[in-house]
């Protein structure tokens, strides 16, 4: 038997340190793919809770169009603030008639709906939704 020739001594494991390279990148690889996904996760459920707050705006906007004013009775408006708080975490409505700021022939309301998930951090702002809407004045026959 002969000895191994110096050069093949030193490539002993070579392909070891090769194998965990490989494995280390295609570690990093995967958790950049688990943070892009949890990522994803949560633009989803902030979507979600926009749409939902564009919602719950809307049926306040539609109960105004039906009273054919800006001011909605106080049970509606304590009502769709329990739907608010109900269907938006820490969710908060309100509802303002603006004073002076009519168009020619109608009124306005200001409609603000807030919302924050109990996960987030202190610091974080949490969701917003402000809205205007005009009510136009219709005569009524």
């Amino acid at each position: 038997m002969t000895p191994a020739s110096p050069s093949r001594r030193s490539q002993h494991g070579v392909a070891m340190i090769e194998v965990l390279v490989a494995v280390l990148i295609l570690s990093f690889g995967v958790l950049g793919l688990i943070g892009l996904q949890a990522r994803a996760v949560n633009v989803a459920n902030d979507a979600e809770e926009r749409n939902q707050a564009a919602l719950l705006a809307d049926e306040i906007i539609a109960a105004m169009w039906i009273n054919r004013s800006t001011t909605v009775a106080a049970d509606d408006v304590t009502a769709w603030d329990t739907t608010v708080g109900s269907r938006l975490p820490n969710g908060d409505g309100t509802v303002t008639a603006v004073p002076g700021d009519a168009t020619l022939s109608g009124s306005a309301a200001d409609i603000a709906i807030t919302w924050k998930q109990p996960s987030r951090k202190t610091t974080d702002e949490g969701g917003t939704l402000s809205t205007r809407a005009y009510l136009p004045v219709v005569p009524v026959p």
